[in-house]
């Protein structure tokens, strides 16, 4: 028979997705308890998500664990959780660096952390990656400010900045920035042949792939993307011959249940000139490079957090498919990504260390909001 509680829930909109905030000691000290529960907690399986907090999109599906840290070089602990939305799954590969930006917020929020005036410094450490992230918090009277002058792609009306600094990203599957230790490798792609790809690990490993390789321009929209479902198939089969070749399935098709949210699958093209989701006119002179990310197997409505960190430090390391569309004159202090959403602004901190640089630290900057905090109804 089942059983109900109440859990005590926060909801942000961190970056460009929305996630339930939770604190680690409101969960079951069984960490095996944990799937179920969040399953309910968002309502899925179910592609509207209709009886859970969950939104219906890969963007909108997604929950930080929170609990004061131990270590001298974080404030606390954050793991990420992707919750599936049509298939029963909560994935804990890799983390999510929109919600990293709520992450601070939250902290703040529930006292882990105290606020200081002007800007509070919150130094996060994420179990998923063992990886640290510091996110500079905007704070007054003891309190977080969301109100500000700036404005994110992807998302309306202005905010408060979020800085976020991840600190020597590189490596997060143990592996370095360069898994297989190539900047670029050739995939043999059933019905497609071979296709180059760039294997990069810093805060999350991605799959780069040039666009007009599978015929696209890298201007395509969420909506025509997944509206093709051939097309479709052919990412979810690069990203499975990926992942295989990362180590983190047997088999490509196992990927989606197996690891479904790494690598990430990224389509780049040189600068062009393309058309928001929302109709605003990007000209090809303010971007650096045109990118479109995919998320749980669906195209991204805008670009994940922790894909930019990757991208900016794909950037800086010579032969891969991002250096190679990335502007010849472009400054990887301050990189323009043009993705479906708008313009995504990062930048990376490195040092020459033979041929691959070693990646001190990538940034970029966030917006969070606070949506509500209450009691959540969950039956397991």
């Amino acid at each position: 028979m089942e059983k109900a509680y109440k859990l005590p829930v926060t909801i942000l909109r961190g970056g460009t997705s929305k996630g339930v905030y939770l604190l680690e000691k409101d969960l079951p000290a069984n960490r095996k308890q944990w799937d179920a529960l969040l399953l309910r907690l968002m309502g899925s399986p179910d592609k509207k998500q209709i009886d859970g907090l969950g939104g219906s999109q890969s963007v909108t599906s997604k929950v930080a664990i929170l609990r004061k840290s131990d270590r001298p070089d974080a404030d606390v602990d954050y793991t990420f959780a992707q919750v599936s939305v049509d298939k029963a799954v909560v994935s804990y590969g890799g983390n999510c660096g929109n919600i990293s930006s709520g992450v601070g917020p939250f902290a703040i929020e529930k006292k882990l952390v105290p606020a200081l005036e002007g800007t509070t410094l919150v130094r996060i450490y994420n179990t998923n990656t063992g990886k640290v992230i510091q996110e500079e918090v905007p704070t007054r009277d003891g309190q977080v400010q969301y109100e500000g002058e700036f404005r994110i792609a992807g998302v309306p009306g202005t905010a408060s900045p979020l800085k976020l600094r991840f600190v020597e990203p590189a490596g997060t599957l143990g592996k370095g920035l360069l898994p297989t230790g190539n900047p670029v490798d050739v995939l043999e792609v059933p019905g497609k042949g071979p296709v180059e790809v760039s294997l990069v690990d810093a805060a999350n490993p991605l799959v780069f792939v040039r666009a007009a390789d599978l015929g696209l321009t890298g201007t395509e929209l969420p909506d025509a993307i997944n509206g093709d479902p051939e097309l479709l198939r052919l990412l979810e089969t690069i990203r499975g011959l990926a992942a295989v070749k990362l180590g983190l399935c047997e088999k490509p098709e196992e990927a989606a249940w197996v690891t479904p949210g790494l690598p990430k699958m990224t389509l780049v093209a040189p600068p062009a000139a393309y058309t928001t989701s929302a109709g605003e006119t990007i000209k090809a002179d303010q971007v650096d490079l045109v990118a479109r990310m995919m998320s749980m197997q669906k195209a991204h409505p805008s670009y994940a957090m922790t894909g930019a960190m990757c991208t900016a430090a794909a950037a800086a390391v010579p032969g891969t498919l991002v250096r190679q569309v990335f502007r010849p004159e472009g400054d990887l202090q301050n990189i323009r990504i043009g993705h479906p959403g708008g313009i995504l602004p990062c930048g990376v901190d490195w040092k020459e260390n033979g041929t691959v640089p070693e990646i001190l630290d990538t940034f970029g900057y966030r917006t969070a909001n606070l949506l509500l905090e209450g009691l959540a109804r969950v039956r397991v």
